[in-house]
């Protein structure tokens, strides 16, 4: 049974990062595009909650084993498909070395506590609540802006230290970046992730969104059932 993936249809959020993943991997999968509103309530349908007790998505129906987050979901499907394509890993080998499977944990929780909040807020300032009928409140963006540029400038400090954010080797850390930063400078316009006083941070971010599965999204503008 092919591997269904619930997620809304757009270039963005945790399920576009899911899909970079299953097209990277080369697995088929089913597109089953869920739209959950966060003004309709009635979008939460029992269903939904059947199989996602928050009523958010991503989550994947793998033959049967539903699973919800995106960070879980991407471990998941490494874990299940390793070294697929040949020669590649997004994370520790399991059993790997300590060090190096403590420096991966790390860094995952950096991208959760330390970048994605920040990001989010900026996006959710300057993009999301227009989308609702709502105003950009210029003073909360400038704020959020700041903050995140402050975490920035620590990305900024480790990446001149290594070439990606868990070492030297392009991880589901790294990818995870993707879900809501690259909606500041295509739908906003601000250029915050490449500009010339981070060079390391620019170096990194170029290289994230020239990812050819993620140019493949983008283009689509949104996420399609591969192999099926």
């Amino acid at each position: 049974m092919v591997l269904k993936l619930y997620a809304a249809n757009r270039a963005g959020g945790g399920g576009a990062v899911v899909a970079v993943v299953l097209a990277f991997k080369r697995i088929p999968f089913e597109f089953v595009p869920t739209d959950v509103s966060a003004v309709d309530p009635s979008t939460k349908t029992p269903e939904l909650l059947a199989m996602q007790p928050f009523g958010q998505v991503p989550f994947i129906d793998d033959d049967g084993f539903v699973l919800y987050e995106s960070r879980a979901i991407c471990l998941y499907l490494e874990r299940k498909y390793p070294n697929q394509p040949e020669g590649s890993k997004l994370a520790p080998d399991v059993g790997a070395d300590l060090r190096a499977t403590a420096l991966f944990n790390q860094a995952m929780s950096v991208e959760t506590f330390n970048f994605y909040p920040f990001a989010y807020r900026v996006v959710d300032e300057v993009i999301f609540k227009p989308h609702y009928g709502g105003q950009t409140d210029s003073a909360l963006l400038a704020t959020a802006l700041k903050e995140f540029e402050s975490k920035l400038d620590v990305y900024e400090k480790i990446l001149s230290k290594q070439r990606y954010t868990a070492g030297d080797y392009l991880s589901i850390v790294d990818l995870s970046h993707l879900s809501h930063a690259p909606l500041l400078a295509r739908y906003a316009g601000i250029d915050v992730m490449t500009r010339s006083e981070r060079p390391n941070v620019a170096r990194w971010w170029k290289e994230l969104i020239g990812f050819p599965e993620w140019r493949e999204v983008e283009e689509q503008d949104g996420i399609r059932s591969r192999g099926v």
